[in-house]
């Protein structure tokens, strides 16, 4: 038994066909099976279970799979520590950020990284916060840009930034000659928001929900951008975050709040990462922004 047999299998089971995981491990079929079937007989338990159009784990398949990943992040922990000796600040990281802080704030910090970090190599990720926690705790990527509060007790944050809000609402808006609104006065309006799965939605209806608005429930958008060019159409208001804004766009206005509701970014990694380092400089690079 040997790393590389539980790295086929692990592939087995994330892909669930032979062809693809042998195929992802640059190995043949034949070989991939030969090898599976070699650490079942090993371990003495059936791993896996297929017939001509499926492939599934056994029950024991599925709690070594859990604990094979662990095993597989450990082991890359252990080469990455001694390649660190070299330079604890070097090498290759997977970097993961959720859509609507990705486009605008990664292009900007990134140079910077680059300019002070510049033995490291950053990977990008853009998906939703739940997929990229799933990946964290995955080993599938190394750290993560989020938003706060992450409750989990594996993983660990440092703050980067706190991030305001600004109300975003078309050029004829009742309230787009105002310099600042107060929170009140979203009270009866209609807030266009992202579809489920983003954070922003979350913490936009915390908002809505603080200063008595409520959702427009006929239309709910898959990005900031398309929020963008419905509120330029008239067609409502919303929630922007201050990094998104584009003030040279005609055909909107964002308002300042006098007590602007505001979301936390932090970087998440594993607390069992040994790269703490690491992650404290590139913090602070971020920060610096």
């Amino acid at each position: 038994m040997n790393l590389r047999d539980w790295e086929y299998f692990i592939a087995v089971a994330d892909y669930r066909h032979f062809g693809k995981a042998a195929e992802a491990c640059h190995v043949t079929q034949p070989t991939l099976s030969a090898q599976l079937k070699k650490l079942e007989g090993y371990l003495g338990v059936e791993l896996v279970e297929r017939d001509n159009r499926h492939v599934w784990l056994t029950p024991v398949g599925q709690e070594m799979a859990l604990r094979a990943r662990r095993m597989l992040q450990e082991a890359e922990g252990l080469k990455q520590l001694a390649r660190s000796q070299f330079n604890p600040l070097a090498g290759d990281i997977r970097l993961g950020a959720f859509p609507t802080l990705a486009p605008y704030f990664l292009p900007l910090v990134l140079p910077k990284v680059k300019k002070k970090l510049p033995e490291l190599r950053v990977f990008l990720i853009e998906d939703k916060t739940q997929i990229l926690l799933q990946q964290l705790q995955g080993g599938e990527i190394d750290a993560a840009l989020l938003a706060m509060p992450i409750n989990k007790e594996q993983l660990d944050v440092i703050p980067v930034c706190k991030e305001e809000f600004l109300l975003a609402v078309p050029t004829n808006h009742q309230l787009a000659r105002r310099k600042q609104i107060t929170l009140d006065e979203l009270q009866g309006q209609n807030l266009m928001l992202l579809e489920e799965g983003h954070c922003l939605r979350e913490q936009a209806l915390s908002v809505c929900q603080l200063a008595g608005a409520g959702e427009n429930t006929t239309f709910r958008a898959s990005s900031l951008e398309t929020l963008r060019q419905m509120v330029i159409s008239g067609l409502g208001v919303t929630l922007m975050p201050a990094m998104a804004v584009n003030s040279a766009q005609e055909g909107i206005r964002y308002l300042p709040f006098e007590i602007p509701p505001t979301r936390e970014i932090g970087l998440v990694f594993r607390r069992s990462d040994w790269r703490l380092p690491l992650w404290q400089q590139l913090a602070q690079v971020l920060r610096s922004h």
